[in-house]
């Protein structure tokens, strides 16, 4: 008798500038393949969606394959196939969608249509025992920043997001006010390690709003205009600064979340997640508040096709599948 094996499916995020790949079986992690395109975006200071695409073109056939050779696949021993459908950049997420669309043709198995943000929402749960739980969730990267309180997998509910910059755009931002390297978040982190956090005061925008909005655009001026006035700058200091201003913020409005919606876990995800200091005041608050912190594996942290995946077996568990007509939106909300 053959034996059954857990769906597998292929999911390929080529939301932004990552050209990544990953097969997901059942709660495992078969292979994950991430061509970033850091350096090729690097001299213009941000991501070219033209520069982008193009690359994904390029880059999308051997990442593939070379996904297929880890996990010791074919094409024809995949069970369904997933795609980022958005939020994104269009051009980006075309190439994703369409070859995900084009390999569930050829092969007549399922395509899903995946959200992005869903992804990284989730991706805190996986591998976890008890899998997705109630929560407030902390989706903190360079195109967001939003709470969202987790009823059950495919049951959410925005608490709020950010108004303007979300809190990985302004530490790029701020590290390019800075003539640090791009991209400049990691590059921020890691000369705060060795600055004094009080030196600079810096606004904590919202922190007692009495709602849960997010607002950075401002703190990213106050340094702009900080700046000229110095007679000496010290990097590390600023950094610091900055940094701990919108760690204040995050933890806590997140934790203010926690307590409206009386949630005993916090899933924390996306990009800014591997910031050592915005996770080392997450493990503090929560551990004086008795809440449990789950935070994403590092390689799901920043965009990968893992989290895709993980959100593809789910909607498979519970019969769900997309139609080959469902078209990608770059604007694509998680709830409302």
């Amino acid at each position: 008798m053959k034996k059954q094996h857990a769906a597998r499916v292929l999911a390929i995020e080529t939301s932004c500038d990552e050209t990544a790949v990953a097969i997901i079986e059942g709660s495992m992690l078969l292979a994950s393949e991430v061509a970033s395109q850091v350096a090729l975006h690097a001299p213009y200071g941000g991501v070219v969606p033209e520069v982008a695409s193009r690359n994904h073109l390029r880059m999308l056939k051997p990442v593939l394959q070379h996904t297929l050779e880890s996990a010791n696949l074919t094409i024809e021993a995949i069970d369904a196939f997933a795609a980022t459908c958005g939020p994104g950049l269009a051009t980006s997420l075309m190439i994703g969608a369409s070859a995900a669309k084009g390999l569930a043709v050829v092969t007549g198995k399922p395509f899903l249509a995946i959200n992005h943000l869903e992804g990284h929402l989730l991706s805190p749960f996986f591998g976890t025992t008890e899998g997705v739980r109630p929560a407030v969730g902390l989706v903190v990267s360079g195109g967001h920043t939003l709470l969202v309180a987790i009823e059950a997998f495919g049951r959410y509910r925005l608490l709020g997001q950010t108004h303007d910059d979300a809190a990985g755009e302004a530490f790029d931002k701020v590290g390019k006010l800075l003539g640090l390297p791009y991209p400049g978040g990691p590059n921020v982190n890691h000369l705060a390690l060795g600055g004094d956090a009080a030196r600079y005061d810096f606004p904590r925008s919202m922190i007692n709003s009495g709602n849960f909005g997010f607002s950075f655009s401002g703190l990213k001026t106050s340094m702009r205009y900080l700046l000229p006035k110095l007679n000496s700058i010290h990097l590390p200091d600023l950094c610091a600064s900055f940094q701990e201003a919108v760690v204040e913020v995050l933890v806590a409005k997140t934790l203010q979340a926690a307590a409206a919606t009386g949630r005993a876990v916090v899933a924390l995800s996306g990009g800014v997640s591997c910031n050592t200091r915005l996770r080392e005041k997450m493990e503090e608050i929560c551990a004086a508040h008795a809440l449990e912190l789950l935070i994403a594996q590092p390689a799901m942290c920043t965009d990968n096709a893992a989290m895709i995946g993980y959100v593809a077996t789910l909607k498979l568990a519970h019969g769900e599948a997309s139609a080959l007509s469902t078209d990608i939106d770059p604007n694509l909300r998680l709830a409302g």
